[in-house]
């Protein structure tokens, strides 16, 4: 599902990413460790074209079969939206929106019809238990509901793979415990491929592999 290849970044004189190689298989949980100022969001921006890298030799970034580095900007928002999906550790709600109308935006993006998208979201959001929160705005939600919320705006184009930062720093330990147990629910129901970025050692440990990195690039397994 994911191949990258001699990944390098740099912000100035600072290099961040020093030819970072990654492949991850369709279905696969990944979860990636590090201190702070490993590289870990960086390398996770980058892998969801979020960032572009810095091109060396070698340097390759193919995403379901598609070359990333090659897509002009237009096609490469189209395949950020329809293909990838986002969940981050502050949630990144609108705040003047109900739920249900935050988990739209991305179909709305992808010029799916209302109400279609309303449909599923509205059945992605009761598969989450939030059937009676759908109309509330995030204010009215708890953290963890807020993070349900944003899990299923990450699902709403049926993504093939989901990209995830810090997902659980912000939750209590009960809150955090039900997000793992989500992640791989969503594994088995939709069949995503996961990348993790995470300080959680718990859920680190629960992936499929888990990958330290140190000064910009994964320690040998």
């Amino acid at each position: 599902m994911i191949k990258a290849q001699s990944i390098h970044k740099s912000f100035g004189d600072l290099r961040v990413l020093n030819g970072v190689d990654l492949s991850v298989a369709t279905g696969e949980i990944v979860s990636i460790v590090g201190s702070s100022g490993a590289g870990k969001t960086t390398l996770l921006h980058i892998l969801g074209t979020l960032e572009q890298p810095d091109l060396h030799e070698n340097t390759q970034l193919i995403i379901d079969d598609v070359d990333i580095l090659k897509l002009k900007s237009n096609a490469l928002s189209k395949f950020r939206n329809e293909r990838l999906g986002f969940i981050f550790q502050f949630h990144q709600l609108l705040p003047e929106f109900s739920a249900l109308e935050n988990v739209c935006i991305p179909a709305y993006i992808k010029n799916t019809p209302k109400a279609v998208a309303e449909k599923r979201a509205k059945e992605l959001l009761d598969f989450l238990k939030l059937g009676d929160r759908m109309h509330h705005k995030p204010g009215a939600l708890s953290g963890g509901e807020q993070q349900r919320v944003a899990a299923a705006r990450a699902l709403i184009n049926n993504p093939k793979v989901i990209y995830a930062d810090e997902p659980t720093g912000n939750l209590d330990s009960q809150t955090a415990q039900d997000l793992h147990d989500l992640i791989f629910t969503l594994r088995e129901e939709f069949g995503q491929t996961f990348v993790i970025v995470t300080h959680n050692h718990e859920l680190a440990n629960l992936a499929d592999r888990k990958l330290v990195m140190q000064d910009g690039i994964f320690l040998p397994s």
